[in-house]
């Protein structure tokens, strides 16, 4: 079976995840990681990204951003990914490939998914044991957005600006979600729909959605499609 093209859409946030072949380590010291950060906001401008959050693990990345066009998203990342590796491969003197095929992504409904996601991107490190608190990590944006310091790569996105009337408001409702964590359930749904590439929505979301694209953008029912039966 073919594998869906991947869904792209102009002024849509997409969550995006893009792992280490074989789960391989992707950064080795902080001079890498440096260095992602400064490709992401780089091609971003280039490519008319907004990048909203992110999170560096070791073999894997996690991004949050919206397209100003459909082939925006697609550029920006085949632009990080070459040039990362080509940066990667030279200092660490190896040669291959470094990335797991091409990333994943999902198209997130905002009001529902957006901040929910940002959660889900600041405690993966928590998850993963290597921090107590989500402030603890010095390589995501949450220090960003809980005001512990400033980082310009980042646009933040409106429902984050709504969280508060001051800047200290914002911050301050912010961790308070973080804190707050994700559901199980939100977490499942985000994870599923990235690797799936299935867009993150209610029925009202995803019906609308449909209107703007051919490509299918939920899983379907298990089994084959059922023929119309005969009349007669």
């Amino acid at each position: 079976m073919a594998r869906l093209a991947r869904l792209t859409l102009a002024e849509q946030p997409h969550h995006l995840i893009q792992r280490g072949n074989n789960r391989q380590p992707i950064f080795v010291d902080n001079e890498d990681r440096r260095r992602m950060l400064d490709l992401l906001g780089e091609c971003a401008e280039r490519f008319g990204v907004r990048l909203h959050a992110y999170v560096l693990m070791d073999n894997h990345f996690h991004l949050l951003a919206t397209p100003s066009s459909a082939d925006g998203l697609p550029q920006w990342m085949q632009a990080v990914g070459r040039g990362y590796v080509r940066y990667f491969n030279d200092r660490h003197q190896r040669t291959g490939t470094l990335w797991e095929g091409r990333y994943r992504s999902t198209v997130l409904q905002a009001e529902r998914y957006l901040l929910p996601c940002m959660v889900y991107m600041d405690l993966n490190p928590v998850r993963a044991g290597l921090v107590a608190e989500a402030r603890d990590y010095p390589w995501s944006s949450h220090a960003h957005y809980a005001g512990l310091r400033q980082d310009k790569g980042l646009t933040p996105h409106p429902l984050y600006w709504a969280l508060g009337n001051t800047p200290f408001a914002r911050e301050a409702a912010y961790a308070e979600l973080v804190r707050g964590g994700i559901s199980g359930a939100d977490q499942s749904r985000l994870t599923d729909a990235t690797l799936h590439g299935w867009a993150a929505g209610d029925s009202a979301f995803l019906e609308s959605l449909q209107k703007t694209t051919v490509r299918r953008l939920h899983k379907g029912k298990p089994g084959r499609p059922v023929a119309p039966k005969k009349g007669g």
